[in-house]
């Protein structure tokens, strides 16, 4: 693309974006619908888990924590591709009719939030202060009690680990393209409404949509290096 032609179709980004394309936010609303349910299903049980890790003790305990942390790279595309013979109809789970609609979206964006919020979680638990939980307990606290404490101790670290986590799922088409087709008013998110326009010239959406999720990682990234500088500021 030429520079003046990059120059229109930034222009054209910008207009789309103030002016409120219905087309152009009604895929951001995709977006962040499919990706704030897969992080409300994920954070939860990793953070459950994450707690496990670090404060019980159990057979193949290591080899779990090997395996979230190496699941931390996962491609994208392979959770796509699993999740795709899973579903088709002559998978395993093809008679639940999940292929190629938004829960087949979440699913798979749960399964790369997941090790992220582990991983991130349990080296922020880990790295605790273990007195909070020995004093809760000594204080009469039931072990849920404790774990709370714990947990509270570790909240801005546990909450960056979740925007972290949101940030690569928002952002990521491997899976969110063959799960979920990419089909207009339903399943078309930012990432694969950039792939599509992109490969059909169509740059002006592109950018747009690009814009959005520049915007979006800095503001994820401010809001990170805030809650460490709470962390820093609480320790």
């Amino acid at each position: 693309m030429e520079e003046t032609s990059l120059a229109q179709a930034s222009l054209e980004a910008l207009r789309m974006l103030v002016t409120g394309d219905p087309g152009l936010w009604e895929i951001i609303g995709v977006s962040f619908s499919v990706s704030l349910r897969a992080i409300a299903v994920a954070a939860p049980p990793a953070v459950l888990l994450a707690f496990l890790l670090a404060y019980a003790r159990f057979p193949g305990r290591r080899l779990l924590i090997t395996l979230f942390n190496t699941m931390l790279a996962l491609p994208a595309v392979v959770v796509g591709l699993t999740l795709y013979l899973l579903l088709s109809r002559a998978g395993p789970l093809g008679e639940w009719r999940l292929l190629f609609t938004q829960t087949a979206m979440v699913i798979g964006q749960v399964v790369l939030a997941f090790p992220i919020v582990v991983a991130m979680g349990h080296a922020a638990i880990q790295a605790a202060d273990r007195r909070a939980w020995e004093t809760a307990l000594t204080l009469g606290a039931p072990p849920w009690r404790a774990m709370l404490t714990v947990l509270g101790e570790v909240r801005f670290a546990l909450v960056a680990a979740v925007v972290a986590a949101f940030g690569r799922i928002i952002a990521e088409v491997g899976s969110s393209i063959m799960v979920g087709g990419n089909i207009l008013h339903y399943t078309r998110n930012i990432p694969t409404a950039i792939a599509l326009e992109t490969s059909k010239g169509a740059f002006a959406e592109g950018i747009a949509l690009g814009l959005v999720l520049m915007v979006l990682a800095l503001s994820l990234n401010l809001a990170v290096t805030r809650l460490q500088g709470h962390g820093e500021l609480g320790a």
